[in-house]
């Protein structure tokens, strides 16, 4: 791992709590921002929960499943759920810090992870590599010749805790819903806490 990747490794979860402070406070949530972001993220958290039901750490390379399409799948579900967040959010600067936060930090985790795989896995990698693209899908599933069939796992997502990913997402809407029923309310009690003259 190079300086710049064990930086970006070491500060991508000490970063991600002041970031999402700022961009609960710039939410301005309503029903409807909500709504689609909940939407969307559905599809995200399914392209995530597919890949994680496939997904075999350190143990075989996986290329089937959304691994045939995307060497990145998990990234790709996190990248739709970025998307979703920042709807949810209904403001432009809390989208602006989730996409630069994604853009900045999974970029380089998933160069960092290449390097590890070609490492582990060689030349079977290599040959993955030239007919799977790194992030955006390609249309159709590749065939490899070293691929088996490979089927989704109920016990392999339980394994990859990936049910945590929509906890969290869920656990977000939860804030906004919350946030855009009561800020609202509370706002003219702060505005006028705050325009209260103190006495001398």
């Amino acid at each position: 791992m190079n300086s710049a990747s064990a930086f970006f490794a070491r500060w991508r979860v000490r970063l991600s709590y002041p970031c999402a402070i700022l961009v609960l406070w710039f939410a301005r949530p309503t029903p409807g921002a909500i709504l689609w972001g909940a939407l969307l993220g559905l599809l995200g958290l399914f392209i995530r929960a597919s890949a994680a039901g496939h997904l075999h750490k350190q143990e075989v390379l996986t290329v089937t499943g959304p691994y045939a399409y995307t060497r990145n799948p998990l990234y790709f579900g996190s990248a739709i759920l970025t998307l979703a967040a920042s709807i949810a959010t209904h403001s432009w600067i809390s989208a602006v810090i989730l996409c630069g936060y994604f853009v900045l930090f999974y970029s380089m985790v998933m160069r960092r992870e290449e390097a590890e795989l070609r490492q582990h896995h060689g030349a079977a990698f290599d040959e993955y590599a030239k007919s799977v693209p790194l992030f955006f899908p390609r249309l159709t599933p590749v065939r490899l010749s070293f691929g088996g069939a490979g089927a989704f796992s109920f016990a392999q997502y339980k394994k990859n805790h990936e049910y945590q990913a929509a906890i969290g997402f869920l656990f977000l809407l939860a804030l906004l819903l919350l946030m855009w029923r009561f800020v609202p309310v509370l706002e003219p009690y702060f505005r006028m806490h705050r325009d209260t003259p103190r006495s001398p």
